[in-house]
């Protein structure tokens, strides 16, 4: 029996669309597809319309309890990053956030924000071998500009307060755009 070509293509697609049907082999192949979409750096917003925080009173917890203000990144560059363990794109741009992190930590305040239980992100940030601090909200952010509605959704600042970068969805973080913007602001 010969398969034609058409028959092969079609039993292909059905095979795909049964692997993300089977919640095993879904989350796998959307992170593998979005890690694709995350090779792309994320745009830097135009100077004339930059939107500007000028209320950074936030009180968040570390995944130790510990509390912590985001008061304490005023006048700071600063990036705020709004994910979950669970979410695909969020899970395939966190490699390009750590190597980020790990050569600017000492000189940016990287706020990595998740609503879920301690011991869920404890538990994520170990199996990944993650090393960035993760926060916790303790109340509703009180900065508008920070209403997210779909993560991952992140916001560089640089120490005035102006979202430089403003992307929803995965990207490349450790890209040399992101890296020239974040060294052009420290400058500043």
């Amino acid at each position: 029996m010969n398969i034609t070509k058409k028959q092969r293509n079609n039993i292909i697609f059905l095979v795909i669309i049964a692997l993300i049907l089977i919640p095993q082999t879904r989350q796998p192949i959307q992170i593998v597809l979005h890690k694709g979409l995350a090779l792309f750096s994320p745009s830097i917003e135009d100077e004339s319309e930059l939107k500007t925080i000028t209320n950074y009173n936030w009180k968040l917890k570390d995944i130790n309890g510990n509390t912590y203000n985001f008061n304490q990144s005023e006048g700071k560059v600063v990036l705020v990053n709004f994910w979950a363990t669970w979410c695909p794109p969020c899970i395939a741009e966190m490699p390009s956030m750590q190597e980020l992190y790990n050569d600017y930590s000492d000189k940016v305040d990287f706020v990595f924000v998740s609503d879920e239980k301690q011991d869920v992100l404890k538990s994520f940030l170990s199996k990944k071998n993650y090393s960035f601090d993760v926060y916790m909200p303790s109340e509703a952010p009180q900065i508008k500009l920070f209403e997210v509605r779909s993560i991952p959704r992140t916001f560089l600042l640089n120490k005035r307060g102006n979202i430089i970068i403003d992307k929803s969805g995965a990207a490349n973080w450790n890209s040399d755009t992101v890296r020239d913007k974040i060294d052009a602001l420290l400058l500043e």
